[in-house]
């Protein structure tokens, strides 16, 4: 990574007492890194609307990003910090996260003492300790979210980020870490509307990693799916037929587990999430279907993925995984989707690789529109009928 070092000393003022300050420690310094990802490449898609597609894409295996970190040493073993990030098109040049200047990452916080304390818009602690189980997180083209669990129902994959987030990060004791995110909904007169809160727990010792997460979104249509700067503040921000049939839930509950054991060059991983929209019907939605908007009750999710990657040498990367979703509820006969990933990672450098994901997803029942289901691969325009297939090939570059 090229990095601009910013050195800041003290001595600002020749007399503290004249400023009205105490002088910093001659110590203190402080560090700007700019880092980024480029990324792109050809997509194939079988059925995109009843139509076969091939396009360029953006950020496929990698999400294109820029932004700067930044560190300050305060002594006593205590640290000021900053993260900017922000996401972009590469193959036009908009800004991400549907206008979001900084929409990847944008906080601030303090390093010491028992852990990490950060203001701002970030990073859902359960998906950070959870979704590196996850091929759609890890291998299987995440920055398109090709990948990742069907919608990405569990956020597994980071489609939301939480806004006005206080979080809190331990250290690690002994292999183990915890954490919590809450973010205030802002709703004068009502504290818990629109807000978010998340915990998570991992452990880490040799070939073995675990993790267990919780979050829980009050009005997810506004507060979770309409995280972004051009998201709607009347309408549905929920548009994969997964699940926009519940954009009306009071409740989002995501429950979450995984775990990894590595085998010598191999590496075997599990993800079991449980998904529950609740109080359909108490989120006021404009232009949901009759059937949308006559929800009651509850929908309820399961999804479990197994995978496996292995590094045939130091430059080759190979996984496979099987992902299986059922949903029922509010008036579903039941769903389900079926959906495998195969995926190639070959790295020409520490910065620049070049890969190639192919996701083949098979549904079936009736989605949460109230109609047959039809395959909807996260990222991909949704199907016409119960089979697609996305196939993806391109080149990374980090810096």
């Amino acid at each position: 990574m090229k990095k601009l070092e910013l050195i800041r000393r003290a001595g600002l003022c020749t007399t503290a007492l004249a400023c009205g300050i105490t002088a910093l420690p001659a110590h203190a310094q402080s560090s700007v890194t700019l880092y980024g990802i480029v990324d792109a490449g050809l997509t194939y898609t079988s059925n995109a609307g009843g139509h076969s597609q091939y396009a360029l894409t953006s950020g496929n295996m990698g999400a294109n990003r820029w932004g700067m970190k930044g560190v300050e040493d305060l002594g006593s073993g205590f640290s000021a910090l900053f993260t900017i990030e922000g996401g972009f098109t590469m193959t036009n040049g908009k800004i991400g996260q549907n206008g979001t200047l900084f929409g990847r990452q944008a906080f601030v916080g303090l390093d010491g003492g028992f852990g990490t304390v950060t203001l701002g818009r970030q990073y859902a602690i359960s998906t950070q300790f959870v979704g590196p189980f996850s091929s759609g997180n890890d291998w299987a083209a995440p920055g398109a979210q090709y990948g990742t669990h069907p919608g990405d129902l569990d956020n597994l994959d980071s489609s939301n980020r939480i806004n006005n987030a206080i979080k809190f990060r331990s250290k690690s004791y002994r292999g183990l870490t915890f954490g919590a995110d809450y973010s205030l909904g802002g709703v004068a007169g009502d504290a818990s509307r629109n807000q978010i809160y998340a915990l998570a727990l991992a452990y880490a010792q040799g070939p073995v990693n675990l993790a267990v997460g919780y979050l829980n979104s009050r009005n997810p249509n506004y507060s979770f799916w309409g995280d972004k700067a051009n998201d709607s503040t009347s309408a549905s921000n929920i548009t994969s037929p997964v699940i926009a049939g519940y954009a009306s839930a009071r409740t989002q509950q995501i429950i979450l587990a995984g775990g990894s054991y590595k085998v010598g060059a191999a590496s075997l991983a599990a993800v079991y999430s449980n998904i529950r929209f609740s109080g359909l019907g108490d989120t006021v939605v404009s232009g949901l279907t009759p059937v949308e908007a006559g929800y009651r009750g509850s929908a309820t999710f399961n999804d479990g993925e197994l995978n496996v990657k292995y590094l045939f040498t130091p430059a080759l990367q190979l996984g496979v995984a099987y992902d299986y979703v059922h949903g029922e509820g509010a008036g579903q006969g039941g769903v389900t989707y079926h959906q495998i990933n195969l995926g190639a990672d070959y790295f020409l450098s520490k910065a620049t690789d070049l890969y190639a994901v192919v996701i083949y997803q098979h549904a079936s029942g009736v989605d949460s529109r109230g109609v047959s289901a039809v395959a909807a691969i996260t990222g991909a325009t949704p199907a016409s009928g119960q089979k697609q297939v996305v196939a993806t090939f391109g080149l990374r570059h980090m810096f």
